[in-house]
């Protein structure tokens, strides 16, 4: 049966963040372990879930202190990896880049015709992403290695000019980045600043980016609703959710065969079975938001928006929980 919360959010909304996971063919069905295994991957483990947000630019976010890739479609995490940077005296170099060529089965021109599956050039000095070893620790001659399977779906979603960000110090192992579910940067690698909920109970900025791909996100954590669209944070609200389940679905905005809009899931790995399944009605709503927050995020609907609901934090509110008031109850 569907999940309970799944019928709350916008009109018979529901949200859902199953962040299923790969690693090593291993599927992780819901969010709370899509964090678990990011924080503990092991060499050549992987997460991979790009049906959370189907559409939108892609980020990746590369933190050699730790190791890890993340990628980042429509400003939210759709993967994880380990990774393999370079190693002493040939580091690889930390900044912004953007993608300047694909070559699925590229050879090296510098190091005796070695494969580099999947490369993705962001220097023309010999700085890629691509398949390659994975030890445990930087090995490589400044490129970053990949696992080949992640290495293949990030190809594949990837276009020239997308943005990489490589940031931290691979000689030291403390974090650089947070555990937010959100891009810590923005589609052009700059920092991005998050919305304080201190005193109001939401914030609704739709001019911020007027146009793209929309995703809203439930973070039970942190008991808030975040709307991006373009890649860009346009609202946040606080939240109730009345809700001990720790798993999650993906649903998305579809339309019924008479051509009225109807709400299906996604039936991403560890929840094949739910693929078409259009949202039950009958599930009692578990979500409360602020009314006029509700009407606004309403209207901005369009088919292909994405819900979720999820563990994964989305930020601090910077202060203790706010009390939902004058609260309604999304209805069908």
């Amino acid at each position: 049966m569907p999940h309970p919360v799944c019928k709350a959010m916008l009109a018979g909304t529901a949200l859902a963040f199953a962040l299923p996971a790969c690693a090593q063919g291993a599927r992780a069905s819901s969010p709370t372990e899509f964090v678990h295994m990011a924080e503990r991957l092991k060499p050549g483990e992987w997460v991979w879930a790009p049906g959370v947000a189907p559409d939108g630019q892609v980020v990746v976010y590369v933190d050699l202190s730790h190791q890890l890739a993340t990628v980042y479609r429509n400003g939210v995490r759709i993967g994880v990896s380990s990774v393999s940077s370079g190693k002493p005296g040939h580091e690889t170099p930390t900044g912004v880049f953007t993608i300047l060529q694909k070559d699925a089965r590229h050879r090296s021109s510098k190091y005796n015709n070695a494969p580099m599956p999947f490369q993705q050039r962001l220097t023309w000095d010999g700085v890629a992403l691509h398949a390659g070893g994975l030890p445990g620790y930087p090995e490589s001659h400044g490129c970053v290695h990949l696992p080949y399977g992640f290495s293949r779906e990030l190809f594949g979603i990837t276009s020239l000019g997308a943005t990489v960000v490589i940031d931290g110090n691979a000689a030291s192992h403390i974090r650089s980045t947070e555990t937010s579910l959100l891009a810590p940067v923005d589609g052009k690698g700059r920092r991005v600043e998050r919305t304080l909920l201190d005193q109001q109970q939401f914030s609704w900025q739709p001019e911020r980016s007027t146009t793209g791909p929309m995703t809203i996100i439930v973070s039970k954590s942190d008991r808030q609703v975040v709307v991006m669209r373009g890649g860009v944070e346009i609202g946040r609200s606080v939240a109730a959710v009345n809700d001990d389940d720790p798993g999650s679905h993906v649903i998305t905005l579809t339309s019924a065969p008479d051509g009225t809009p109807r709400w299906a899931y996604i039936g991403l790995p560890g929840h094949e079975e739910e693929a078409g399944r259009p949202l039950d009605e009958g599930v009692i709503n578990r979500l409360r938001l602020p009314r006029t927050f509700y009407e606004q995020v309403r209207a901005a609907l369009r088919p292909g928006t994405t819900i979720l609901i999820t563990q994964s934090r989305v930020g601090s509110s910077g202060g203790e929980p706010l009390t939902v008031m004058d609260a309604v109850v999304p209805q069908p």
